[in-house]
């Protein structure tokens, strides 16, 4: 199968997911939930440049698969009736797409008839009517999947009954759980927390992003929580110094640039002495910040919800871009950041 159409399917299994969440008769009943599996993982196809392995292709989120032929007409090639909403990008590796519901189910799917090849149910989600706002119901797995190809394993951020928040490891050619665990933000409120944005595999670690629910209510604190692909190395994790808010909330997550992550934060509560929010942060692999840049607006952008935080960062050649909801583009040469009140 080319992959122009590999692509195509990977856009037109989201109509499919839709459909079956409006679906008068309701969810459809998720399949049993996998047994924690042992020994190696099984064995999947190398991956190349016409996989989408993560949110928008690469770690840079350029959405480019350089090798693909130019796409013709668009038209529904089929629809799966899947258990739950998907707001996440399906992924498609080889001949599979994999989409993961709100229900915290992950599914693979025949990439030619969209059949399901497998699925495993890792949780039950978070219903709305127990959480302190939101938008979301229920309230599973929202993010963006990523996978690891040294490992063979899909990785998803579940929202489980009572607030928590786990990182599942997948295998993505026989659908076996090989590992849950916790992965919750370091400050705040879990329940208040909501993760939005993709997932990113980088150097050996997941790194997972949170932000908080529509109506930013209660305590939520900006933050990465990173975890090993393998093994039982304890989380880094790193917090944005506001009083409360700034949220890493984007959909596009981390953009990656060598071993960088850039980060968009939102709003913070602070309008007077500078928070750490309205910004994009430079973080190392090991979670450190490295540098930011904050608009001389960053005061005015918090009291007005005019943040930066609703784009991942452009990376582009030795340039980093943002732009916010005030619709100003800001364009920073990488190390050269800058405090929030220094100007522009």
């Amino acid at each position: 199968m080319s992959g122009a159409l590999r692509a195509v399917l990977a856009l037109l299994v989201v109509c499919g997911a839709a459909a079956a969440c409006s679906d008068p008769a309701g969810p459809r009943a998720a399949g049993p939930a996998a047994s924690v599996a042992s020994g190696p993982a099984a064995s999947v196809p190398p991956v190349d440049d016409q996989d989408w392995i993560t949110y928008h292709h690469d770690n840079a989120r350029t959405g480019v698969a350089p090798d693909l032929a130019p796409l013709g007409p668009l038209s529904v090639a089929w629809r799966a009736a899947l258990d739950g909403a998907v707001y996440g990008q399906p992924l498609v590796i080889g001949d599979r797409v994999y989409a993961a519901t709100e229900h915290d189910t992950v599914y693979a799917l025949n990439a030619t008839t969209g059949a399901v090849v497998w699925s495993t149910h890792v949780g039950e989600p978070q219903p709305k009517s127990g959480l302190p706002c939101g938008n979301i119901d229920p309230l599973g797995i929202t993010s963006t999947m990523a996978y690891d190809p040294p490992t063979g394993l899909l990785f998803a951020l579940a929202e489980t009954v009572g607030g928590g928040h786990t990182l599942v490891s997948i295998e993505a050619a026989t659908g076996a759980l090989r590992a849950r665990r916790a992965a919750e933000p370091p400050r705040g409120d879990r329940i208040a927390h909501q993760q939005r944005s993709a997932l990113t595999v980088l150097d050996g670690q997941v790194y997972v992003s949170y932000g908080g629910l529509a109506g930013d209510c209660s305590r939520y604190f900006g933050s990465v929580v990173a975890l090993p692909t393998t093994g039982a190395e304890p989380a880094r994790t790193y917090a944005v110094p506001t009083t409360r808010e700034a949220g890493m909330w984007t959909p596009g997550g981390a953009a990656v640039s060598g071993h960088t992550l850039y980060y968009s934060v939102g709003n913070g509560e602070s309008t007077s002495g500078y928070d750490g929010s309205d910004s994009v942060l430079a973080m190392s692999r090991d979670l450190n910040r490295a540098d930011f840049f904050a608009p001389a607006s960053w005061a005015d952008d918090n009291s007005g919800d005019l943040d930066l935080g609703s784009m991942s960062p452009a990376v582009v050649g030795r340039y980093v871009f943002i732009a916010g909801k005030r619709g100003t583009g800001h364009p920073r040469a990488k190390g050269h950041g800058h405090h929030g009140d220094a100007g522009d």
